[in-house]
Formats: structure tokens, sequence, C-alpha cells
């Protein structure tokens, strides 16, 4: 298939709360994006997420019939993964096995979970593969690294698996060697910030940035003191749910600052606000500790330290990391999270015989 790319799409579906967000593309390059939003009146209707499949796919289905492009020219179909069973990373098909679990919701109900079933609907009926990449329940974690201190509480695998895992392979095409070659330190730089040591293709180790490891982040705590943390939540204080928006939603620079958004950070700090830029150094200071703990993971043998993220975009904080780890490998830097074109990259890589795709089980 060594001209797959020249003539053929790929159709890539990436389904978030409130939107669908689509695109088509010929080899690695889009020709065609598009946003769907969708009103809280329009969702409001389905009592489950998986309620929303038919509604979502015809939605995807008129939006591509108004751009004049004919499912004809399409070579596969790829949808973002959703909530499965924990899995290696890599480019899967979709199988009977994955819309089984989509369907049930077996790590629980979200929208990335019709990703996958939208985009074997759509192939099946024009007798194409589909294909889902890297989905959020990436774990290929060392066992020495699932180790917590708790027998009951073992360390799990959350993390932009997407967008480190595509950021990796178009950093080991620079370099010039095969991303399972490689050791990579990927810090992946957004609202929830997560860092990974990618040993020889494979995150060994990697933040929970969902559940509290790591860096704090815009709108996260990050790591906390347990034993200080356990007494204020045992105080009364505040209930479970304000405990959990505390932590994930206003915790991190929206603690500190009122606010999450990394340009509003560097107005104030152009206007002279130190409060704002010691937050703003401290966060990039505890992602450059991370990395240094990724550094020590692979045992100093470190080819590159990737930055991404929608952060990555702002010369100063990326500065600011750069000066601290400078000295662990060269920095590369990959700003944003184009989730479609990576979706669209991991198939490409089947197509083109540079990687075989995983069956789910």
């Amino acid at each position: 298939m060594a001209e797959s790319g020249l003539g053929k799409l790929i159709l890539a579906i990436n389904p978030g709360s409130t939107s669908t967000k689509i695109g088509l593309f010929r080899g690695t390059e889009a020709i065609y994006e598009q946003t769907l939003r969708y009103s809280n009146d329009e969702l409001a209707e389905f009592p489950r997420i998986i309620d929303q499949y038919t509604f979502r796919k015809n939605s995807v289905l008129q939006a591509l019939a108004q751009t004049g492009i004919s499912l004809e020219q399409l070579e596969a179909v790829v949808g973002r993964g959703g909530l499965l069973k924990p899995i290696p990373g890599g480019v899967y098909r979709v199988n009977d096995a994955i819309c089984r679990d989509l369907h049930l919701g077996v790590q629980g109900e979200h929208a990335s979970n019709l990703g996958g079933l939208i985009a074997r609907d759509i192939a099946d009926e024009l007798g194409l593969p589909s294909f889902i990449v890297d989905p959020v329940v990436v774990d290929e974690l060392d066992p020495i690294a699932r180790y917590s201190g708790l027998p009951e509480l073992p360390r799990h695998s959350i993390f932009h698996a997407l967008n480190q895992k595509a950021v990796a392979h178009r950093a080991a095409t620079a370099l010039g060697k095969p991303y399972e070659e490689l050791n990579l330190i990927v810090a992946h730089l957004g609202g929830g910030i997560t860092v990974g040591a990618h040993h020889h293709g494979r995150v060994i180790e990697v933040n929970n940035g969902l559940n509290g490891e790591g860096p704090f982040s815009p709108e996260r705590a990050g790591g906390l003191a347990s034993g200080d943390l356990m007494r204020m939540v045992i105080s009364g204080e505040r209930s479970e749910a304000q405990w959990s928006k505390r932590l994930v939603g206003q915790g991190g620079l929206v603690a500190y600052t009122g606010t999450n958004d990394g340009k509003e950070i560097a107005r104030r700090i152009s206007d002279g606000d130190l409060e704002a830029k010691n937050a703003y150094d401290a966060m990039a200071y505890q992602v450059a500790k991370e990395i240094g703990s990724c550094a020590a993971v692979l045992c100093g043998r470190v080819d590159a330290v990737l930055l991404t993220g929608g952060l990555a975009y702002d010369d100063y904080f990326i500065s600011e990391i750069s000066k601290r780890i400078a000295f662990i490998a060269p920095v590369m830097v990959y700003p944003g999270e184009d989730e479609l074109m990576a979706l669209a990259e991991g198939v490409f890589r089947v197509l083109e015989g540079h990687e075989q795709a995983r069956e789910y089980a």
C-alpha cells in the first residue's frame, strides 16, 4: 500500500462533551476540519452518553455531505478511543470486543466512547477498516512503577496518551530513529499536565495528572501532602463534591491567581504582577522537577525532552522549564494538541506498513 496516502482519504472523528471534531486527511495532510457543536438542549434529551450515538453519527454524515467530498474517496475511518480496559499504546482495529466494551462503558461513560463506535459503523457501510489510536486508557507502566506506598492504592496510568505518543513519533522522525529505539521524556502542558518516560516505545512511567500526581497545572492542584489534605477533608469544611472541584478545576493557577488562562497570566506578568509571576514560575519549576524524575527512571539515558500542549506556545513558560532541564537532553517543542492529526498519523503508519494494527480482546 505504498501509495495509500497520495489519493485516498482518512476520516478522523473525535467526540467531546458538547462537540464532535471531524477531519479529512490525505495521508497526514489535513484537507478539511470542522467542529460540530451541540447545545445543552440538544443533548439533554439523551439520558446517557451512549444514547447520543445515532444523533452524533448523523451530524457527522450531514457535515460530510456538505463538503462535496464523496465518502467513496475514504480509505479508512478512525475514532478517538474511549474508556476501554487498560491496554498498551498503538493503533487498534475496531473489533466486536471494542464495540462491546464501549457500549458497556467498562471504565465509565465518556463522549470519547462514541468515537470508535461511529468510526466502525461508517467504515462498515463502506467496506473499510476502522481504528482507534492511543486511547486515554493506555497503560504501559513497569511493574515497579505501580507501587505507591499503600497496597490498597496502586498507581494507575492516566495521561494524555494520544498527544504524547503522536509527538514522540514526530520527534523520532526528526531524529532519524524508530520510536522503539529511543528514550524520550514527553511533557504535555495543558489544563492538565502529564510527564511520561518513553522507553523504547513504551511509557514506563507517567504521573496521574487527573487524580493528583505530579505538578500543579492551570486548574489542577497536583501532588499534595497526603496528611495535610486528609486533615482538611475530614474537617468537614467542604463536601466531597466541593473538594473534588477544588482539586480538579479550581486548583493550581486558578487557586493562586483566579484564572487558568495562560495569556492572561502573561499579560499580568508584563504588567508587573509579581504574584502571577511567582505562581507561573512555580508551575514551570514543578514541571522541570517531574522531568528530572523521569530522567532518573531512564537512568539518565535520554535522547530528547519534548514539550507539547497549549502552554508550549508560551515562550516564557518554555524557557523557565528549559533552563532547568536542558542539561538532561536536547529540548524539542511541539506546541498545541492536534488530536485529529494524531489520529490520522496513527492510521497512516498502519496503512503504510510502518506499524501493525493491534487487536483488542
